[in-house]
């Protein structure tokens, strides 16, 4: 649900016409600290379908991030980048549905006897 909140949030801003960003050191940290936490998490998992989605989170939040430190920015590439990242928390809302309904099991494992 986050993610699709966080998609329409995304769009809202650029169907307004809000290309601002913020560049105050609270954000650029807040960011930082979900850029590390999101890389620590894509490393550790080893479930295709999770790795899937910690790289679309850790995309949004290195954008995010990259924007925050950025203070010269034109306003077409915040908006871009607005763009983007709507379309990265739509796809990360997609895939967090896959896998939270998904089993986990391929089928193609097979039990060693003996």
């Amino acid at each position: 649900m986050a993610c699709g909140y966080f998609a329409y949030l995304s769009y809202a801003h650029v169907r307004r016409g809000e290309f601002d960003w913020p560049h105050d050191a609270w954000s650029i940290v807040t960011y930082a600290v979900w850029v590390l936490l999101m890389a620590g998490l894509l490393s550790e998992t080893r479930c295709w379908r999770e790795r899937i989605f910690f790289a679309l989170v850790l995309a949004n939040f290195t954008l995010g991030f990259a924007l925050a430190v950025w203070q010269k920015a034109s306003v077409d590439v915040v908006r871009d980048v607005r763009v983007v990242s709507a379309g990265l928390w739509g796809t990360t809302a997609l895939v967090s549905v896959v896998v939270t309904f998904s089993s986990g099991r391929t089928g193609t494992h097979r039990r060693r006897q003996g």
